[in-house]
């Protein structure tokens, strides 16, 4: 177990649409947010809708201004993309506070600059430092964690994302038109690049349908690559999605609830292939952007009451008990299940 400071959570860039997801789940899960991010005035008119929240603006240009916004959290989560510029400054600022770090980025390259940055500085610090722990990217490693449990052999994995829409943030089409870098999957062991022209398919979503699929990885590549023996990676995205999130027209996300909720669906399914037996393993739920904010403020619970394994640059699935952490999600969050479609007994039971 690490010991884990005390102290507020500072939300790097807590006026965006995720961030506000975040402050509110870190209220709601009784911690204490503090307001930061680089745009003063939008930090000033969020906490009047929040009163008693601490403000503390920072530009990631401002060595000192950002060290003064982390300096006293036990943890910070970075929400402000493109996470190419603001992934290295805040996750840096963090460790030297002694806080844990992690941020919801979706960008390969992103992950890549902070597992290069911060492996000695944040080992020696005792914190962790957790990128993508989000949707994209962190959801997919604790699935794929929970299924490898226990195994060393040589996996393959599928991991496939359906969506009824994508509506995508202001956010997210910046961090679009930020990360231009090829992708990469993993191939006989190792990371290399996707093919250039994307394979498609369908696949089953169950309540989502058979839909055809893109192949798109995320940030799973990178995490997975830290710590499960996988020999191959093959990673899908629903093609009507990534038409949404490629047409300049699509609107930004509808709040239809109470909570600021979007109505669209997500089904997250991994696959694994270990041998003859086969394992899948399913997520449900509501609104890929307010789905991150649980599981982040999850994680920042788990780090800070010590249910975390060790410390450094990390991935998800490193650190944390996976399926337990699925299983607190749900069902408030997600709807889980887990199904053995190889050979031996096949059931259908909640994770």
């Amino acid at each position: 177990m690490s010991t884990s400071p005390s102290g507020p959570v500072v939300v790097y860039g807590a006026y965006g649409h995720t961030g506000r997801f975040v402050v509110d789940e870190l209220l709601r899960r009784g911690l204490t947010p503090v307001l930061s991010g680089r745009d003063a005035s939008r930090l000033a008119a969020m906490a009047e809708d929040r009163p008693g929240l601490e403000v503390r603006p920072a530009r990631v240009d401002d060595p000192g201004a950002l060290r003064a916004a982390v300096t006293g959290a036990a943890a910070v989560v970075n929400v402000a993309g493109p996470f190419l510029d603001t992934g290295v400054a805040v996750s840096g600022a963090a460790v030297a506070a002694g806080a844990h770090y992690l941020d919801v980025t979706a960008e390969q390259p992103a992950v890549e600059a902070v597992y290069a940055a911060r492996p000695d500085d944040a080992e020696q610090a005792g914190v962790a430092v957790i990128p993508a722990m989000a949707f994209y990217g962190g959801l997919a490693d604790l699935l794929a964690t929970a299924l490898l449990a226990g195994t060393s052999e040589p996996a393959s994995l599928s991991v496939a994302i359906g969506l009824d829409a994508w509506w995508p943030t202001a956010g997210t089409r910046l961090t679009g038109a930020r990360n231009t870098a090829p992708r990469r999957t993993i191939v006989d062991g190792t990371l290399a690049p996707v093919p250039h022209t994307a394979p498609r398919t369908s696949w089953d979503f169950g309540t989502l349908g058979d839909q055809p699929v893109a192949a798109l990885p995320f940030s799973e590549p990178l995490l997975l690559a830290r710590h499960l023996p996988v020999a191959r990676l093959d990673s899908y995205l629903s093609a009507s999605a990534l038409s949404d999130i490629r047409d300049p027209s699509t609107p930004p996300p509808p709040a239809t609830d109470e909570r600021g909720r979007s109505p669209q669906q997500f089904v997250v399914e991994v696959v694994a292939q270990v041998g003859d037996r086969e394992e899948r393993m399913s997520v449900g739920g509501r609104d890929i952007y307010a789905a991150t904010a649980p599981l982040a403020v999850e994680a920042v619970v788990r780090l800070l009451d010590g249910r975390a394994a060790g410390t450094g640059v990390v991935a998800p699935g490193e650190v944390f008990d996976a399926e337990d952490f699925l299983r607190a999600l749900s069902p408030d969050t997600l709807t889980v299940r887990r199904r053995i479609t190889g050979p031996g007994p096949r059931e259908t039971t909640p994770a």
